[in-house]
């Protein structure tokens, strides 16, 4: 992969989380096409990447309608939950 002519190195990747999202029915993008940006992100630890493949869902379905809010949106909020810098107050506590 390229940005402006340059390699892109994806094992640089180190601090920031990676949940990546699938649906089983999807006829755009193929099984396993997403989950493999998990193995291309070779510098994050396992416990910053997750992945979802949500089942009977196709590709709008990942992201719109009732599948998408009652489960996949909520997933998607859990992990950035989970994955949240914790903030510091002015006071230092």
């Amino acid at each position: 992969m390229l940005y402006r002519g340059e390699p892109v190195d994806l094992g640089a990747i180190n601090k920031t989380a990676v949940f990546t999202i699938e649906g089983e029915l999807d006829d755009i993008t193929g099984r396993g096409q997403t989950r493999a940006a998990l193995d291309l992100c070779a510098g994050l630890k396992a416990s910053k990447k997750a992945h979802l493949e949500e089942a009977g869902v196709g590709h709008y379905g990942i992201f719109n309608g009732r599948r998408y809010r009652e489960s996949i949106a909520p997933k998607i909020k859990s992990f950035i939950k989970k994955h949240q810098p914790k903030m510091v107050s002015a006071s230092g506590s």
